[in-house]
């Protein structure tokens, strides 16, 4: 099966933010790049008023695919491009044209004022049933925003990128997320941050305030468990520049913070056989909606 990365298009600004940055991580794995618009059918008495009639539908079936297309194409004229039509279920239809692909991309919306995006109903339908690393890209989102801005302090994309940041569970790791953030790093020859976030058992809280050397032997066994969780990831990336924070705390709020100064936020979602709800996690949850870098949510079990 070709490996492809695809991009899921329904002509909104966010949406149109996430084609583009699937065209650029397409360019930086090598592959080809799929575009998926998808075309959810309104109940007859709707498709019958004036804003929803034949020439809208056209417009969306055609006009949206066709300019996204023809935008890639200009900025990336060597890239190998398809665009495909489906009708049907938004979130059922882009799991399936994703089933083989290394990568689905999605956009959100930007919330101005709150310093994040808000994830729809489709994007979090996606991200709970995806057996494929999702990203969820803002609208707005530049290619310069995942590079260091130069030395004057403008935005640029000539410069280093910035870092990957990964969200990691040092207790429970899981290879699939260790691995997909280290070969983002690699292929942007970013710094990798990774982030292990704990909190003080119950029954230190009372005391933190008296016993310093308490908080700070818990703090260095937390780095230790997580320098222990990546010394074979060093390895097989010798080339990789690593830092491992462990902050006490909230992790979603850590990395929604660190995410500001990211190119990529990696964070893991682990993969229950339940019937009903969005198994997403409470900290990936958090990451979703308020993170300002693209999201990648990669499912593992």
């Amino acid at each position: 099966m070709l490996r492809t990365v695809v991009a899921g298009l329904d002509g909104s600004p966010e949406s149109r933010a996430a084609t583009e940055w699937a065209a650029r991580e397409a360019r930086l794995r090598g592959l080809p790049l799929k575009i998926v618009h998808v075309w959810e059918p309104v109940p007859e008495p709707m498709a019958q008023a004036p804003l929803l009639g034949a020439e809208t539908q056209q417009h969306w079936t055609e006009r949206v695919p066709r300019e996204a297309a023809e935008a890639i194409r200009l900025r990336h004229p060597d890239m190998d491009l398809t665009v495909e039509q489906r009708t049907g279920d938004a979130a059922g239809t882009l799991l399936d044209a994703a089933e083989d692909a290394d990568l689905l991309v999605l956009g959100s919306r930007g919330l101005s004022g709150i310093g994040g995006f808000m994830v729809g109903s489709v994007g979090l339908a996606v991200v709970a049933r995806a057996e494929r690393p999702v990203v969820l890209v803002r609208a707005g989102e530049q290619a310069a925003d995942e590079h260091e801005p130069d030395a004057e302090g403008l935005p640029s994309t000539d410069t280093a990128y910035r870092p990957v940041v990964l969200g990691l569970d040092a207790t429970s790791p899981d290879e699939t997320l260790i691995r997909f953030a280290f070969e983002e790093a690699a292929r942007r020859g970013a710094r990798l941050r990774v982030l292990h976030g704990w909190n003080l058992p119950p029954y230190y809280v009372y005391g933190l305030s008296v016993d310093i050397e308490l908080h700070d032997e818990i703090v260095r066994q937390q780095a230790v468990l997580l320098a222990d969780v990546l010394k074979p990831w060093r390895q097989k990336f010798p080339d990789a520049e690593v830092t491992e924070e462990v902050p006490a705390g909230s992790p979603g709020a850590r990395l929604v913070d660190v995410s500001r100064e990211a190119s990529l936020v990696v964070v893991g979602r682990r993969v229950r056989r339940r019937p009903f709800g969005a198994h997403i996690g409470p900290v990936t949850h958090a990451v979703l909606h308020h993170a300002v870098a693209p999201v990648a949510v990669v499912p593992h079990h």
